[in-house]
């Protein structure tokens, strides 16, 4: 497995990493235990260092489940968590008060069976509280030996300023995939300029990418899918117009949707290191081969004059949940 440095901080990670949100939450019901304990090590085995969890995913339950199966190996995986809901609920709103970042991270660490946190993300932006509060809390944390690397998640441009100015910030994790291409604005610049590496979740589109999902797909009831206006049938059936690209690109490699999605990510930039998600060993291996997948720069040329003409339908969020992304 190639790894990537994420930006000037010296992190060193897996070329992909694995999001285990699915497992245990979102996605639908929790996913047997046994199961997945046997999935994360065989990732591990198959070369992937780099691991992304939250307190919210379950409430609590992913972070267990990581705890458990990765403790074998706990001193050679990067385990990144994330604080920032009030008691660790993301259905009770925001809170990175820092005596709530105290508390979750003395819950962390617990739950993850370890003593230290390798990358410690704020989830969101809480408006409430001042990115400085959140950012010298964090500062207190590392010097304190419990926490090795800041990070944040869907954060604006002006909130990464001053959070990097207090402590300086080791990655931001935000959506970016071939049907979310918002991050290359502004953010991405940003990211260059101030030498922060980039991870991004959704890099299959939610599953959407791979060619698996239509407009006839039925989620399960849980799956918070159901929510999102980018899913209804009636976006799905439009939005196939990028699915039907990639997979005319997948043909002539002799690959799959997914590994030309993952593959025209890390060719973006080289301090880029996404996390697709997946309940499924077959899936990850197949993720994993992305890795192998060389775009050139005409590859790269025709993808993009061919994805400028499709225009994406759908907002990412209800409307409710986009004033807590990207500020």
């Amino acid at each position: 497995m190639q790894t990537r440095k994420l930006g000037n901080s010296g992190l060193e990670v897996s070329a992909l990493g694995l999001g285990c949100m699915g497992m245990s939450f979102g996605y639908g019901p929790a996913h047997d235990k046994k199961e997945m304990i046997s999935l994360l090590r065989s990732a591990y085995e198959k070369g992937i260092t780099f691991f992304d969890t939250a307190e919210c995913y379950g409430p609590f339950l992913n972070e267990e489940l990581l705890g458990e199966a990765l403790s074998p190996f706990r001193d050679k995986v990067v385990i990144a968590t994330k604080f920032g809901f009030l008691e660790g609920d993301s259905k009770k709103g925001l809170d990175s008060r820092p005596e709530w970042i105290r508390k979750s991270i003395e819950g962390s660490l617990k739950r993850l069976n370890t003593d230290v946190i390798d990358l410690y993300y704020q989830h969101r932006v809480d408006q409430n509280v001042p990115m400085e509060d959140v950012a010298g809390t964090l500062k207190d944390l590392i010097q304190e030996g419990k926490v090795k690397h800041f990070g944040l998640s869907e954060a604006g441009v002006e909130s990464i300023r001053r959070a990097h100015a207090v402590q300086p910030v080791t990655a931001l994790q935000s959506e970016y995939s071939l049907w979310w291409r918002t991050p290359e604005e502004e953010i991405l610049p940003l990211l260059e300029e101030l030498g922060i590496g980039f991870v991004p979740f959704s890099p299959l589109g939610r599953g959407f990418l791979t060619a698996k999902i239509d407009e006839n797909t039925q989620f399960d009831s849980t799956d918070f899918r159901n929510t999102l206006p980018r899913f209804t049938p009636e976006a799905r059936k439009v939005n196939q117009a990028l699915v039907d690209l990639l997979s005319k690109i997948a043909s002539d490699k002799g690959a799959t949707n997914a590994q030309v999605a993952l593959a025209w990510i890390l060719a973006q930039r080289p301090w880029i290191a996404p996390i697709p998600g997946t309940t499924k060993l077959h899936r990850l291996e197949e993720n994993l081969e992305a890795t192998d997948l060389v775009l050139s720069a005409q590859d790269l040329a025709e993808i993009e004059y061919a994805a400028s003409k499709i225009t994406i339908e759908g907002s990412r969020y209800p409307e409710h949940l986009q004033k807590i992304a990207g500020k």
